[in-house]
């Protein structure tokens, strides 16, 4: 099983769909790497050489920013846009939609998925008549 930046890549997987397992890669980002690298894409990724393997991970830490490092950029990101407390930051700290989508409807994935429903706003009355 190759290990690419802290991935485990999964052996039985054709490579080029393989290299999505890492944070940060793609499937078009996959191909442009294996063309670099002169791999063919259709080969498994249990079955290429220990060469191939260290020649990817080479290409793909030195070129590409993933995993950890990309995955700390995105945080920074949004923790700038919070410090500076623009309009973007606060919908962040709120956890609610940042790019202008509604939120009478929809953004139940934001939100985490908050089901609330009311009735007519009409109490029943405690005793029966």
């Amino acid at each position: 099983m190759p290990r690419i930046a802290g991935v485990n890549i999964p052996d039985e997987k054709r490579i080029e769909v393989a290299l999505t397992y890492v944070y940060g890669i793609g499937l078009s980002k996959s191909q442009e790497i294996l063309k670099k690298a002169k791999i063919n894409p259709d080969t498994r990724a249990g079955k290429i050489s220990p060469e191939e393997v260290n020649s990817l991970r080479k290409l793909v830490e030195t070129e590409y920013k993933v995993e950890g490092d990309l995955k700390r950029e995105r945080m920074l990101n949004v923790k700038r846009l919070k410090d500076i407390s623009c309009y973007r930051g606060s919908r962040h700290a709120k956890g609610l939609p940042v790019r202008g989508q509604q939120t009478k409807t929809n953004t139940r994935t934001v939100r985490g998925n908050v089901r609330r429903t009311t009735g007519s706003g009409r109490k029943p009355s405690a005793e029966k008549t």
